[in-house]
């Protein structure tokens, strides 16, 4: 994994992740970030509220995995649907995640084919330092989800919620997210559908404190250049997809191309000299 020390933020930013061959998914564009904040908080426990695909929930396994870290992950979802054609995708996603998932992590990660509120019984009270909670979007589940798996976060968790720039299709987690984070620790990311990122223990790490405590110029900063680097994984996936799509006799989109990003060379200039060089290779 390449990885640099940039001044505003203490653990090392990954510039180039491990490809993890698993299918598109809007959360690519976090997976940078996710490195990051494994590095940085050192969790015990990882769970995730929502796996599906295993996008996220492998960042975090891979992150572990690279950095050598004594932590177990732990991956809820039901793949579950109502109907007969879910139901089948939904065991193909499954079993799909599971010949990637086992024999890489499963020697510290585990998928837990239950619901949430299941799990939750099942995790000792102050036992979680990092929870992704990506099930359903609506405001009332996600308000649910928080308030269930709450009593189960160390004085250290963190708590990510994804998709908090989406505001259609009866997403609600914009909404709850503009009420637990008001006079909380916390930081947003709006590239990739949005992510929220808050301090919820009295004891984070130093270097996670110093992203929820960014100024907003550092913080404007410190969002380019997650996103320029998410970009970077997306159109670095697609680029991958491209061969096995022009082999495949069903029809697909073309791969998804991100058009320079208009802070690049911002986002650039104000690094130093090593670690613009780094990054002008890296982002282009």
């Amino acid at each position: 994994m390449i990885s640099v020390t940039v001044p505003f933020l203490s653990a090392r930013v990954p510039l180039q992740p491990p490809s993890m061959p698993l299918r598109p998914s809007a959360w690519l564009g976090h997976e940078p970030f996710a490195f990051w904040l494994v590095d940085a908080l050192r969790p015990r426990r990882v769970v995730e509220l929502g796996v599906h695909h295993g996008a996220s929930f492998c960042a975090f396994g891979e992150a572990i995995l690279s950095l050598g870290l004594d932590a177990e992950c732990v991956g809820v979802d039901s793949w579950d649907a109502n109907d007969q054609a879910g139901r089948h995708a939904a065991e193909e996603a499954l079993a799909e995640l599971r010949s990637y998932h086992d024999p890489r992590y499963g020697h510290f990660s585990r998928l837990l084919r239950t619901s949430f509120d299941a799990a939750a019984a099942e995790m000792a009270p102050g036992s979680v330092d990092l929870l992704h909670v990506d099930g359903l979007h609506s405001y009332d589940a996600v308000r649910h989800d928080y308030e269930v798996w709450a009593p189960k976060l160390s004085d250290r968790a963190v708590v990510l919620f994804h998709d908090i720039a989406v505001v259609e299709r009866g997403f609600g987690v914009h909404r709850f997210w503009a009420e637990i984070s008001a006079g909380r620790p916390n930081f947003t990311f709006d590239h990739a559908h949005g992510l929220g990122v808050l301090g919820h223990g009295p004891n984070l790490p130093d270097s996670v404190m110093e992203l929820l405590a960014a100024e907003p110029v550092e913080a404007e900063r410190i969002r380019a250049l997650f996103a320029t680097l998410g970009e970077r994984a997306v159109r670095d996936r697609a680029q991958r997809a491209a061969p096995r799509m022009q082999s495949s006799p069903i029809p697909q989109a073309p791969p998804l191309v991100m058009p320079p990003s208009p802070w690049r060379d911002w986002l650039v200039r104000g690094m130093p000299r090593p670690v613009r060089s780094v990054l002008r290779r890296v982002v282009g």
